[in-house]
């Protein structure tokens, strides 16, 4: 089918101008300004912003996590996404401990497929990298899985030892790969868990007073040290309170390939939600937890000022009722996560440019053309540009809604509460192009499962050239290059 996209104001990370957009299939074919050509579909975007889709780099879909799965299919939270306004994801593909990591790879290829709404593509999450298995980094990147996620929380389950650390970071190195850190002192804050369970505290809240911010910038500090002897570049996830940022921006400052993400959760819901009445302060159990307000000015500022490149949701949807409510007599036991996967785009459009914190070209970049670049997708994804994909949201600048789980035009994500409950947002996607094909139109679904494609992704996109010296530098090599 093709499609001529009329009258529309054009917002790319880098343009903004009225223009015609005409696609005769997946990729872009023209852009020109009143263009007079025959198409199977004419959309007028007059009044409108015509962006690139969204692109979401952090979700967790179908995630085994304790003892229960995350609420939302790769059917039910890609649909949720394209309503939202993001036509690709970066979800996480998990490797066991024991187990190869191409043989998780086909585990998470097989829960996908034939599934979702949009494009996709994956993370590997390694658990365990003994020496004699960093050579699957490479053949996963062969398989356009070109990052990797390793934690510093979650000891006995997720948690990887310095060492390993270090070994995948230089084998990323080498291979011009990416890895994403998952930053908090995980052995610390377990004793905080086990001091505070001792003391009777059970209630939600006290996930995050055993989670403070220092222990977070401790984490942050030692995944950006080990990425710099290892001559690697990294992307610090959900990166949530001043404290860490600034352990950033210092080794941003010394030539370290740092990036980092934040979420919407951070940028606007804060410590105090933990306080809602009975049991319901557990829809904020979600890690790193929510911060104390003032560190949400600050993450603005980050944000505007590129220490902060991407804006992703860490969507990963639990129910209050069956799966919160399993650690309703222990908070230790309550699953870590909440949803956003729909929300993002009004979010931060609403709070972010609406807000005065960032202009239109930064809005797109933060939230499509920044994790293409930097997870290998551009400009394939994350832009609007003949031969590109089109990949194409017409997005109502005037139209106001109130995010609520009530609320049908808002929320369709498979959960039984809204995180944003009531807030209200004015800016909201109207109609979504995937490839080309029109898969929501003002609020309605129009696509299928199976729509969506995995997406095979490059190399790491930064200003990088690898060492394949296999050396370990005793100090800053001076060809490096910032994040």
């Amino acid at each position: 089918m093709s499609v001529l996209i009329k009258n529309g104001r054009i917002v790319t990370a880098t343009d903004d101008y009225h223009a015609d957009i005409f696609a005769s299939g997946e990729r872009v074919d023209l852009i020109g300004t009143n263009l007079e050509i025959d198409a199977d579909l004419v959309v007028d975007a007059g009044g409108k912003l015509v962006i690139p889709g969204g692109i979401d780099p952090h979700t967790h879909l179908e995630l085994p996590f304790g003892g229960t799965t995350t609420s939302d299919t790769f059917e039910t939270g890609t649909r949720a996404a394209a309503f939202g306004g993001t036509t690709s994801i970066i979800d996480f593909a998990v490797q066991f401990k024991g187990e190869s990591t191409l043989e998780a790879l086909e585990t998470w290829h097989e829960k996908a497929a034939g599934k979702t709404a949009i494009d996709y593509s994956f993370h590997m999450i390694i658990t365990d990298m003994p020496e004699s298995r960093t050579h699957e980094m490479r053949r996963l990147s062969e398989e356009g899985v070109s990052s990797y996620k390793l934690f510093m929380a979650y000891p006995g389950a997720m948690l990887s030892d310095d060492g390993t650390i270090f070994r995948a970071m230089r084998q990323a190195g080498e291979d011009g790969t990416l890895v994403c850190m998952h930053a908090e002192n995980g052995i610390v804050i377990d004793e905080l868990i086990k001091i505070a369970l001792e003391q009777g505290h059970i209630e939600p809240k006290y996930h995050a007073l055993t989670r403070p911010t220092r222990l977070e910038a401790e984490g942050v500090h030692r995944a950006l040290a080990i990425a710099e002897v290892a001559r690697s570049p990294v992307y610090i996830v959900h990166l949530s309170a001043y404290d860490a940022l600034q352990e950033l921006r210092m080794a941003q400052a010394r030539g370290v390939m740092a990036h980092a993400e934040t979420c919407p959760q951070y940028l606007l819901l804060d410590v105090s939600a933990y306080d809602e009445p009975g049991f319901d302060g557990a829809k904020y159990v979600l890690t790193p937890p929510l911060r104390e307000k003032w560190n949400q000015e600050e993450l603005w500022r980050g944000l505007r000022g590129n220490a902060l490149n991407a804006i992703s949701t860490d969507h990963c949807p639990f129910c209050l009722k069956e799966q919160k409510e399993l650690g309703k007599y222990d908070f230790s036991k309550i699953p870590n996560g909440g949803p956003g996967i729909e929300n993002r785009m009004s979010l931060i459009y609403h709070y972010g440019v609406n807000g005065g914190y960032i202009d239109l070209n930064r809005f797109v970049e933060l939230t499509s053309t920044g994790p293409a670049k930097i997870f290998g997708m551009f400009p394939k994804k994350g832009t609007i540009a003949v031969g590109s994909d089109a990949d194409i949201v017409i997005f109502d600048p005037e139209r106001e809604e109130t995010i609520s789980y009530y609320n049908a035009h808002t929320h369709h994500m498979n959960i039984d509460y809204n995180a944003y409950e009531g807030m209200p947002v004015k800016g909201f996607t109207e109609t979504v192009f995937s490839r080309g094909r029109m898969i929501i139109d003002r609020g309605e679904y129009l696509g299928r499962p199976g729509d969506g494609e995995f997406i095979k992704r490059g190399p790491y996109g930064g200003m990088y050239t690898p060492s394949r010296s296999g050396e370990i530098p005793s100090q800053a090599p001076s060809t490096r290059r910032g994040g």
